[in-house]
Parts: structure tokens; C-alpha cells; sequence
């Protein structure tokens, strides 16, 4: 007879999709320590199904446009912070694209956007971004610039979609059929993978500047004005990549 710590060990080292036969195979085993095992694989599964379902409902606006052609979601990041780009993601998944975990990049922690934004990238159709800098978001300021850092995004993808899924607005100067979705980021699949892909692409960009410029602490805090942030901006002035109209109040 298996000894309770290696069966605890064989339930912690096995898969998800190898679950289901480790419960079958200790099912009858009444010990108190082996039925505890299969009690956590059974939450484990039941999570996966919920997880599945979660999902399913976030394709919901993939199910209704999808006999259009190809769907691109959209989201930006980087609207609020006092320096760096606004980045804009455009992705485009395959109609039968399963994966798991997607949601609003800011309710993800940062090892869990890296994880799916690897996943993204091998089983995306087309991945899009773009950059809309400082001086520029200055000058045609920050509305503006989010729609120009969507245009860019959208025309660097190498499909061209039918439909774009765009999180709340609807961007000017596209001809592409769009659909504006309040919450997007939540409710489409599409829309949640865009917004993962800005996320991580624009915090990387983020940790290069900061060591570039150590004072600020762009590495934790993206740019945002966090109270080390502000103090630096009083004490050093700000840097090339900080957004003039935004600072105002401290520099």
C-alpha cells in the first residue's frame, strides 16, 4: 500500500488533466490523509471548470461577430502615469483559441500577465503595438494620443481584421468596423488579451527607463506618481520621458 506522503506527493507533482485518473485509482482508499488529497484534487477541477465557464462567457462578443472574419481586441495602458508612452495592444486569436485566465490585466499579478502574455504571443493570429511618446502626448494630449497609439497598433498587425473589440471607445480615423465595449478589458477574450500585451510590454519599457533614471523608481511604480516618484520629480526636476503637461503640480 502507497504510503500517505507519497500519494500526497503524486496528487502535488501531477497535472490538471492527470487528475481525474489519480482520483479513480485512490477513490476506495479510506485513509483520512488519502481521501484529503482526492477532497483538494476535486476543488482543483471544480476551479477548472469554473474557469472554463468564466471564459466562455467572456467570448460571448466572439461568438456574435465572429462569422464576420477576423476580430482584433484593443486596450491601452499608460493613460494616467506622469512619464512614459501610452502603449496600445491590438491582437487578434484564433476562432477556437482556449486560453485560460484571461482578464483585465490589472486585476492579474505581474508573474501571471507574463505567463499569458507568452501564451498570447505563440497562439495569437497577429499581435500589434503602439507607442505614443511624451512630447507628443504634450501636444495633441492624452485622448488623442491613445487613438493615435491604436492606429499604429492595428496597422502593424499582419492580418487584417473585420471587426475590432475596442475597450470603451470607438477610434477615430479607421475605416475597419468597430465595436466599443465598456469593461471590455472583462468581457471579451480578445480585448483582455490586447490589454495583457500593452500591460506587459509597456511595465518592461518601464524597468528599462528606470535604470536609465534610478532617482524615480520607474521599475515599481510604471511612471505613475507615487510619493517616490513626486519626490524625485521636486528634487531632480523631470527627465526626457516625463509628460510636461502632466506635472505641472510638482515641478
Amino acid at each position: 500500500m502507497d504510503k500517505i506522503a507519497e500519494i500526497k506527493a503524486a496528487f502535488d507533482a501531477c497535472s490538471i488533466e492527470e487528475l481525474p485518473g489519480l482520483i479513480a485509482r485512490f477513490r476506495e482508499d479510506g485513509r483520512t490523509g488519502v481521501q484529503a488529497q482526492i477532497q483538494r484534487a476535486g476543488k482543483r477541477l471544480e476551479a477548472l471548470e469554473a474557469e472554463k465557464q468564466r471564459i466562455f462567457q467572456m467570448k460571448s462578443y466572439e461568438r456574435q461577430y465572429e462569422a464576420f472574419g477576423f476580430l482584433c481586441g484593443i486596450d491601452e495602458v499608460g493613460r494616467g502615469p506622469l512619464a512614459g508612452p501610452v502603449v496600445a495592444g491590438a491582437v487578434i486569436l484564433p476562432r477556437d483559441c482556449e486560453i485560460l485566465y484571461l482578464n483585465d490585466s490589472k486585476q492579474l499579478s505581474a508573474k501571471k500577465r507574463e505567463e499569458l502574455y507568452q501564451v498570447i504571443l505563440e497562439k495569437a493570429v497577429s499581435v500589434g503595438l503602439g507607442f505614443v511618446g511624451p512630447e507628443r502626448i504634450d501636444e495633441i494630449n492624452i485622448l488623442n494620443a491613445t487613438y493615435e497609439a491604436m492606429r499604429q497598433a492595428v496597422g502593424k498587425l499582419t492580418t487584417e481584421p473585420a471587426v475590432l473589440l475596442n475597450d470603451a471607445v470607438t477610434i477615430p480615423g479607421i475605416s475597419i468596423r468597430q465595436v466599443p465595449i465598456i469593461k471590455g478589458d472583462e468581457k471579451s477574450v480578445s480585448i483582455a488579451a490586447a490589454s495583457i500585451v500593452a500591460k506587459v510590454t509597456r511595465d518592461r519599457l518601464m524597468e528599462q527607463y528606470d535604470a536609465i533614471f534610478p532617482e524615480y523608481g520607474f521599475a515599481s511604480n510604471k511612471g505613475y506618481g507615487s510619493a517616490q516618484h513626486i519626490a524625485a520629480l521636486k528634487k531632480y526636476g523631470p527627465t526626457p520621458i516625463h509628460r510636461r503637461s502632466f506635472i505641472g503640480n510638482f515641478v
